[in-house]
Order: C-alpha cells, then structure tokens, then sequence
C-alpha cells in the first residue's frame, strides 16, 4: 500500500492543477444541487421489532386519518392568583384562543378544553390540545407564528399562557462557539507549523472535505428521510477528522523536508507512509460508525453511514488535495528560520518534550500505568448510576416557553400527564369488543402508579379501542418504566380473559423500548467493532497484543467519558460551567453513540503513534529506543491533534439542543481521556513492560495475514535501491 499511495502522492503534487480543479468542481456542483433542494428533515423515529413500534402502526391502520406523525402542540393556560380559569371572562378568552387556533390552514383538530374535560381539578390551570396535518419540520413559519399569536393574546387578557410539543421544534442551528472551536484548531495548528500556510491548509481541505459530504448529505435527507441530526454530526466528526488526517500528512512531509529530501520526493514518502495510517485510521472509523447497524435503528444506522461517507471524504481529501496543496506551497510549508537553516531544521528540537516523556515513561511505567488507570477508574465510577431516557420538553432550559409548559401541566394534571401511554386493545379476536375495552381498563387502573384511565375510544369498525393511561410519575421516571412492563406482564391474562391483544405506545413508551433496544445491542456491536477492528490492527502492526492493548485501554476510556457524562448531565456536577440548565437521565443513544465514535477515533491516534514505532522497530532499533522515536516525531503532532478534536467537539458544548451538547461533551472528554491517558500515558507503559513479546506475531498468522507494508518497509528498500542504481550509473557512463 505504502509504495501505491506513494505514487498517489506524487501524481497529485505534478498534477496539482488538475486536482484541485477537480475537487473546486465537485464542491461547487454539490452547493449548487443544494441550494436546488428542498428536502427537509425526517421526525418520524421508526423501532422495527418492539411492541410500540407495532402498536404505531396498528393505529395508524385501524383508526385511518390519525394521522400519528402530524405535529402537536398543547397551549397551557393558568389563571391569575387567586382566580380560577372557569370564570366566565377567561372561558371567553379561551374559547378566542380556541377559534383562532382552528382557521389555521395546517391544523387538523383543535379541543377546546371545556368540552376535552383538559381542566385541573382545582380549576386553574387548562390546556388546549392541537393537532397538525403535516409533520413539525413541514410546519410553516405562518402557522408558528399563529400558534405563538394565539398564546399572546391570552397573555394580553391576563392569563399565563404557555406552548409545548413538538410544533415548535426548529432545525439546529451553529451557534458561535462551534466557529471558536474552528479557531482554537486554527491557533493549535499555528503553534504546531510555526507556519501560517501550513496551518491553513489542514482547516481549508476539511472545510472542503465536509461541505461536500454535509452537502450530500443534505441533498439526500428527504428522500433518504434523514434526521436533523444527521448533518450535525456529520460535521463534527469530518471536521475532527478531516483536520487531524492533514496534519499527519502535512507533518510527515515536512520531517522528509528537514532530512533533504526534494518536495517532489518529500510528498510521496508522506503520502506512503503516514497516508497509509489515513488509510486504516479512517478504515477503523468507519467500520465504527457503520457497525451501527447492528442496533436495528434505522435513524441511528442512517446517522451512521452518513458520518462514515464524511470520513470517506476526509481520507480521499487527505490522500489527494493535500499534495496537490503542498505542491502548491513547496517548501513554504517550513517556517522562515527553517527554510534558512539550509538543512538544518528547527524540528528536531520539536519533540523533545516528547522524548522526555517517553522516557521517563519507561523508567517509571509501573507507577505510571497504575496512576494512569487508577485516574480513569475513578472518573468512570458514576457511570454504575447511569440512567437512559429519550429527552423531552422536561430537559429544556428552565426558561424555555416547553419547560414552563411542562411544568404547568404536572402542577396541575400530576406529571404523569406530560407522558400519556397508549393503551390499543385489539379486539378482533373477541366476541365482544367493547366488553374487552372495559375489561383492560379495569385491570389497567388497578395497577400501580397509575393516576387514571381514560374511557375508551373505538376505531370506525369498532374492533379496536384506545385507552388513554396517564401514569402517577413523570415520563423519563424509573416508576414510569416499571408501568409500562407491568401493563405488558398484565396483557397476558387480559387475552386470556378478554381474547383481545393489548399493546402500548406513545412517546414515553417508545422512549423505554429505544432504551431496552440500545441497552440489548451494545454487547453485539462491541463485539463486531471491536472484533473486526481488532483484525484490522493485526494487520497493521504484525502483532496481537499490541491490538489486544488497543481495545483494552479504549474501553477504559469511554467508560470513564460516560462517568464524566453522568456527572455532569445526570447529577449536575459543574453544570453551570457547561451550561447544563436541566439535569436528568442520559440520552438514551448516548452510550452506543459514544462507544462507536470514540473506538474510530481512538485508533487514530493508536495507528498514528504505533505505526512510528513499528516503523522504526521494523527498521533495527530495539523495542524501548522505538517507543522513544515514536514519541520523538509522533507525541507533537497527536498532541496537536487531539487539542484540534477536543476544540472542534468541545464548541458543540455550547447548542441549544440538549443531545448535540452531550455528544459534544462526550466526544470532548473522551478524546481528552484517550489521547493523553491512554494513548500518551498507559500505552507507552504497557509497551516497555512487553518489550519484544509487543511484537510477537505466531508465524501460521505471518503467511496468511496480508503484509499491508504501512510502516513503509518495502517501499524504502525499493527507495534505496533506486537511489544506488542512480549512483552508480555515472560511473558506467564514465566506463
């Protein structure tokens, strides 16, 4: 591979032109097919093989023009002090609300409370329920706007008046800290060159990179019926990528400079050398993000191969634009002092801190490696309290118009009220539907934690009845999620009674399955990442405990990232800091999302690091002076790129969108945690306590595993034989 992508790199940087004329044309074709579409994102979350997700879809079939995926919006009104919201003046006012509710061209049903019996026991607080014909995003901005006019208008008359559901949900927008952590790359990157090309080039070939995938991606999103998400997330983890994938080329160009090598030759050594570790660090990332699959979540899988197509784009950029750049920029990649230093190069007193520490690494690596996983350990502790949930209006900030809503509606309904379930009782198999109804209903309000029983309601046919069940807890609640699997344990003996199937739905339910379903895949999706990445590794490094090392400490650092996660997000600690407004359960795709984003991003910097230290292992040094010489050219550089990652995930800390701001952080920490602990620290450790055995590999596995060349062995023989031919041909001349 090495000598291929060598040849790569040398194409790209004589043809630079060309190149980069065919990347500006890719660019500049998709931002045009963007600003051509319209495709909005999908809020629909389909959960193929759970009970709530056939219940979604028995009502939808049995009770046509439901209409399940339509928007939804309750406008929550609360009388003065002291007053009560049925006094005439306010019943007036409300029934205004009401009818200007219900000319909205979008809205299918508007109840007015009075007649939905949607009034509090004490008669303060009501609320007014609206139903949309179109989904949240489909939504125009005259009809939000009317929903938002009409809860003005009962402010004006002296009500408090607040909105919920999810027709106010807007697509996420970037905010100014994900355009600091842009910065904080560019100044890291500054620092590292000491060259204001050399650091520009990395940010500009990402930009590239991700405009063109985050393009796509948008062109696709409705007829691939992408989530909002998606793109974000794109973004993040192209740009992290996409900047880190240049550096390390970029990096490696310049030390072929500083050894005399003419740029021509420079780029094709980088490119086959550190260009072959691009190739299988983005190779570990994308089986990670594609691995998703195995969850069964077609959101999640979606969101997955999207990002997986922008780390695609990130190594072809990287493989590509890159030399054609550097041929461009030549030795001005250099900062002023080395260029006139004549071939003397500043870059050797680069790593020295570097090589101090794997040094002193190596003298002390015992203590090291227990104070390096006994930091993790206990950083990972609050991680045994981890509690899923799905988000909801109950997560916003306390002064958003949904959380004061929210609150509203448990103060006077109970909060149970906030997460309805619904109850289908299929009773086609029964001799008589409407007593199988009242039979469910029955045993469903002598189950515990339940407030009430909604009567039911009977589909057209009258073979289906829907019940309403407003548990006593709040919806993200562990009581709530104990109700739901008691109504399923009591389904049995209703069939048996009744002859009628009863199935549970609704938004909270749907919540605790997506839970259940991320808890019952992330055994299977370890095991498949973890497994085929480890296979990749071997090829890489020729070794088996060298990936063995790899997994091991990357577990170590993402159960220590969910700890930091359930800290700050679950029990508040350092929330103002992050602008946690709101603590609760966790996201409940956070732990799979972290574990398959974290493992592709952790063997980069395995790969990145390793790879010199097989290299110069390969090349006759002994196994402790190899990892010093990885640290020596290596330690600076990924120290630079991780700053670069944890900057760039670090500035989604700042969303307004409560589960960009926790993937953020997460991704922030786990990075910090598995660069300079793992990777920096534990590693170095583990591989001077190994010595030689790092680099044990069974002969059986030798023959039959391919020999990738990624350290570049084969490629500098062929190198130095072409050199000694061109050496000696003078002299046969002169013969």
């Amino acid at each position: 591979m090495a000598t291929w992508l060598y040849r790569l790199g040398r194409f790209a940087f004589r043809r630079r032109g060309l190149v980069a004329l065919l990347w500006i044309v890719v660019l500049a074709a998709v931002g045009g097919t963007v600003l051509g579409s319209s495709s909005t994102a999908s809020t629909t979350i389909s959960i193929p093989g759970t009970e709530a997700q056939r219940a979604a879809e028995l009502m939808e079939e049995r009770f046509p023009g439901s209409n399940s995926d339509g928007a939804t919006a309750r406008v929550v009104l609360q009388a003065p002090d002291g007053e009560q919201i049925t006094a005439p003046q306010h019943q007036a006012t409300i029934g205004d609300v009401v009818e200007s509710l219900a000319q909205g061209t979008q809205v299918q049903q508007v109840v007015d409370p009075f007649q939905g019996q949607t009034v509090s026991p004490d008669q303060t607080i009501a609320y007014i329920q609206v139903n949309y014909d179109t989904s949240a995003l489909d939504l125009s901005e005259e009809t939000r706007a009317a929903l938002e006019s009409a809860a003005e208008s009962a402010r004006d008359a002296g009500l408090t008046a607040e909105i919920s559901g999810d027709a106010l949900f807007t697509m996420p927008e970037t905010g100014i800290t994900e355009v600091i952590g842009v910065i904080v790359a560019a100044i890291v990157l500054l620092i590292t060159f000491g060259s204001l090309i050399a650091a520009g080039l990395p940010l500009i070939t990402a930009l590239i990179g991700v405009g063109i995938s985050v393009g796509i991606i948008t062109v696709l999103t409705g007829v691939l019926e992408l989530d909002s998400t998606t793109p974000i997330l794109a973004t993040m983890i192209g740009l992290a990528v996409g900047i880190d994938y240049a550096l390390f080329i970029v990096s490696r160009y310049r030390a072929e400079l500083a050894e005399g090598h003419a740029p021509l030759d420079a780029v094709g050594r980088a490119t086959g050398t550190a260009g072959s570790a691009v190739v299988f660090a983005g190779l570990t990332v994308i089986i990670a993000l594609a691995g998703l699959f195995v969850v069964n979540i077609p959101i999640l899988t979606k969101m997955g191969l999207a990002a997986a197509g922008a780390v695609v784009f990130a190594v072809l950029v990287a493989l590509t634009l890159i030399p054609a750049l550097i041929g461009f920029a030549g030795k001005r990649l250099l900062p002023r002092k080395q260029r006139a230093a004549e071939g003397r190069s500043g870059a050797e007193e680069k790593p020295r801190a570097g090589t101090r520490w794997a040094r002193f690494v190596l003298r002390r690596r015992i203590p090291v490696l227990v104070a390096g996983i006994a930091a993790l350990g206990v950083i990972a502790i609050p991680a045994t309290d981890l509690q899923l949930g799905l988000p909801d209006d109950g997560a916003k900030p306390t002064d958003t118009t949904q959380r004061r809503a929210y609150d509203l509606i448990a103060q006077g309904f109970g909060p149970g009220t906030n997460g309805p379930l619904v109850v289908l009782v299929d009773a086609q198999g029964s001799d008589n539907p409407q007593a199988a109804a009242e039979t469910a209903g029955q045993a469903l309000q002598g189950l515990d934690n339940v407030a009430i029983v909604m009567p039911p309601t009977f589909n057209p046919a009258g073979d289906t009845a829907m019940l309403t069940v407003l548990p006593a807890s709040a919806p993200s609640s562990t009581e709530t999620e104990t109700l739901v699997h008691d109504i399923r344990a009591e389904s049995g003996d209703i069939a048996d009674a009744t002859g009628a199937d009863v199935l549970v739905t609704g938004q909270t339910a749907m919540g605790i399955d997506v839970s259940q379903k991320l808890d019952d895949a992330l055994m299977p999706y370890l095991l498949l990442v973890v497994g085929l990445a480890f296979l990749l590794l071997m090829v890489v490094f020729r070794s088996i405990l060298v990936p063995l090392k790899a997994a091991l400490g990357f577990l170590l650092s993402v159960i220590a990232a969910l700890g930091a996660v359930v800290a700050v997000f679950q029990w508040g600690w350092l929330a103002d800091v992050f602008g946690v407004e709101q603590t609760g359960p966790v996201m409940s795709l956070m732990p799979i999302i972290l574990v398959g984003l974290v493992f592709g991003l952790a063997m980069d910097y395995e790969v990145f690091l390793v790879t010199r230290m097989r290299e110069a292992y390969v090349h006759g040094e002994s196994a402790h002076e190899a990892i010093v010489t990885g640290f020596k050219h290596g330690a600076r550089v990924v120290t630079a790129a991780a700053l670069i990652m944890i900057s760039v995930f670090a500035g989604f800390i700042g969303s307004d969108e409560s589960m960009i701001k926790m993937i953020g952080f997460g991704l922030a920490i786990a990075v910090l945690f598995d660069a300079f602990v793992v990777r920096m620290t534990i590693v170095p450790a583990v591989l001077a306590l190994l010595g030689k055995a790092a680099w044990w590999f069974p002969r059986p596995l030798d023959k039959i595993m391919p020999n990738v060349d990624v350290e570049g062995e084969r490629l500098q023989h062929k190198l130095n034989e072409t050199e000694t031919a061109e050496q000696r041909e003078p002299a046969t001349n002169r013969s």
